[in-house]
């Protein structure tokens, strides 16, 4: 691996984008509390932890050299708030724009 990859391949460098997802999850509550637009902080959370379960899972594997009973959980996590997502989607009767619902 070469040396500019092998700096991504670090648990720090997801603990960047683990700070960067926080920033974006206040910025988007913010603008919410604020404007009442945007995206309900709630289908943040579930979006953010569908994401943050994933990245977490791969903070582990780096960590841990892909320690399945480490990794298994955090993908669990993903899965719930990929569900969760789904569901807030499903019950307000819309989609991504990229991928819509139909009925």
């Amino acid at each position: 691996m070469n040396g500019q990859l092998a700096a991504l391949a670090q648990p720090a460098f997801v603990d960047l984008i683990f700070a960067a997802m926080l920033a974006e999850a206040l910025l988007l509550a913010a603008l919410w509390r604020r404007s009442r637009r945007g995206v309900p902080p709630l289908a943040v959370a579930a979006n953010l932890l569908a994401g943050g379960g994933l990245l977490l899972a791969l903070r582990v594997a780096l960590a841990t050299g892909g320690a399945a009973p480490w990794v298994a959980p955090c993908l669990l996590l993903a899965l719930g708030g990929h569900v969760a997502d789904l569901a807030l989607r499903w019950q307000a009767g819309r989609a991504s724009p990229a991928l819509p619902l139909h009925r």
